[in-house]
């Protein structure tokens, strides 16, 4: 069976519409970095040095990729540039955590456990409120029964806002009144999850980083009181960085990784902007699989991340 047999074609249409600035900012780049040249030499590592740091990679990922060149340039002695595109691809897609739960497109198949406990944190405005509204819809489309549980109790929209997309949705949501503690929303949504059957359960969390170690203790207080009725509680960790920001995404993953222990990456915004290559950078540094990614506002428009139809879409 081809690649795309499994990922279908409207998913392959969305990820290349969500990649296309991303990818027309690569390009025009790369094209710049060897325009003249038909061998890979100094000036053309240079440049795409140059290209790569640019495009958000991250310079630690830049320089790992380049030395990866280099030594295929030192192997080869002769190395065309129009071969650069190929080897870049590859190199690309080596450096991207694999994606190994549900990396066929099936929602379904990402749920492991009954009920399966996503806790979702990440600093407000990174769009991890639409990010959970838009899991709900996912799971739900797959046939599983879904609770959301509103533990940022600190902002009144924000518990607003989830039960607006559990409504959209159409899922189940537990809430407390505003300042309540967060942990005891996500004990009484895991309690509720358990009693009712379901597959599924989304917590939300503050998205405050101001205070490291006030975040640390609540995240910790959270997972403990959720492991009370289920012990393996969370199954997942899942951070939330928009992709449009670029570095800032970058030190927010160093931020939250140091808080609590992050297993999953959702990147959003992707559609937006042309800093795509923040996917990568993230991916290789923090040896985090990108589970995730938002390419779009319509509610469908959140896909289980493939590192082969991210690089293929790229490359395309």
């Amino acid at each position: 069976m081809g690649f795309f047999g499994w990922f279908s074609q409207d998913k392959k249409e969305s990820l290349d519409k969500g990649m296309e600035k991303t990818k027309e900012s690569f390009f025009k780049k790369l094209s710049r970095a060897v325009v003249g040249k038909s061998k890979v030499d100094d000036e053309v590592l240079d440049n795409l040095e140059e290209v790569l740091v640019t495009s958000d990679v991250g310079v630690e990922t830049t320089l790992r990729i380049i030395q990866k060149i280099q030594e295929r340039v030192e192997r080869d002695k002769v190395l065309g540039t129009e071969e650069l595109n190929q080897i870049l691809r590859q190199e690309i897609a080596s450096l991207l955590q694999e994606n190994h739960t549900g990396d066929l497109g099936d929602f379904a198949s990402v749920v492991t456990a009954k009920p399966y406990v996503i806790m979702v944190v990440g600093v407000n405005g990174v769009g991890k409120t639409t990010t959970i509204g838009k899991l709900a819809y996912q799971f739900r489309k797959a046939g599983l029964k879904v609770v959301l549980g509103a533990a940022d109790t600190f902002r009144a929209a924000a518990v607003e806002q989830l039960v607006a997309w559990a409504g959209r949705a159409e899922v189940d949501i537990v809430k407390q009144q505003m300042g309540a503690d967060p942990a005891s929303v996500a004990f009484d949504t895991v309690n509720s999850a358990v009693a009712s059957g379901a597959d599924v359960v989304i917590i939300d969390t503050a998205g405050r980083l101001h205070n490291k170690i006030n975040l640390m203790n609540e995240l910790t207080k959270i997972r403990k009181v959720m492991q009370k009725v289920l012990p393996d509680a969370p199954h997942e960790v899942l951070l939330v960085l928009d992709g449009s920001t670029g570095q800032n995404a970058f030190e927010q993953a160093r931020q939250f990784t140091r808080a609590t222990e992050v297993s999953a990456l959702a990147l959003t915004k992707l559609d937006g902007t042309a800093k795509g290559g923040v996917v990568l950078g993230i991916s290789d540094q923090f040896r985090i699989p990108v589970k995730y990614i938002g390419i779009g506002e319509k509610i469908e428009d959140l896909q289980i991340f493939n590192k082969q139809a991210f690089v293929d879409s790229l490359f395309s």
